[in-house]
């Protein structure tokens, strides 16, 4: 009999069969099956997985299902509504910053934690938040802009 993993995923509460120490990322995708966050390298180092855990960003792929109960997962799908829209997701959109798409939950995910806790941050504050995130059609300065802009809007 396999274990149960209870979860809060995007405001809804879910339950799994599944090992708690499987990747929180595989329990999203082929159990919860949520098109985001996405598989890059699986060892937590191009961000295209990140996802909120109680409002920290952290990399799905390298997360055990077990250390997300009983706290609040949010993905790139909970973050705002197509009618609401999250500022960083309005920026995004405003600034035409993707091009493939498929890192966008590692720098949405990761840009919306910072803003919300440093609703102003400086270019420096802003690089040093988003270190580490790959992104390989080259979209950097477009992402920078739109953090600023998503920055602007949280007047």
């Amino acid at each position: 009999m396999a274990d149960q993993v209870s979860l809060t995923v995007d405001g809804k509460k879910r339950k799994v069969a599944a090992d708690p120490r499987t990747p929180l990322l595989y329990i999203l995708r082929d159990d919860l099956e949520l098109n985001s966050p996405h598989f890059g390298c699986g060892l937590g180092q191009c961000g295209a997985c990140t996802v909120q855990i109680d409002g920290k960003p952290v990399r799905s792929c390298v997360t055990p299902a077990s250390a997300a109960e009983g706290k609040t997962v949010t993905t790139l799908i909970g973050l705002g509504t197509p009618e609401h829209p999250h500022p960083i997701q309005a920026a995004y959109i405003e600034e035409q910053t993707p091009q493939c798409g498929y890192c966008i939950s590692g720098w949405m995910m990761t840009a919306a934690a910072l803003l919300k806790e440093k609703p102003h941050p400086t270019d420096a504050e802003i690089r040093e938040a988003l270190a580490g995130l790959k992104c390989r059609c080259g979209t950097h300065m477009a992402i920078m802009r739109a953090v600023k802009r998503a920055a602007a809007m949280n007047v």
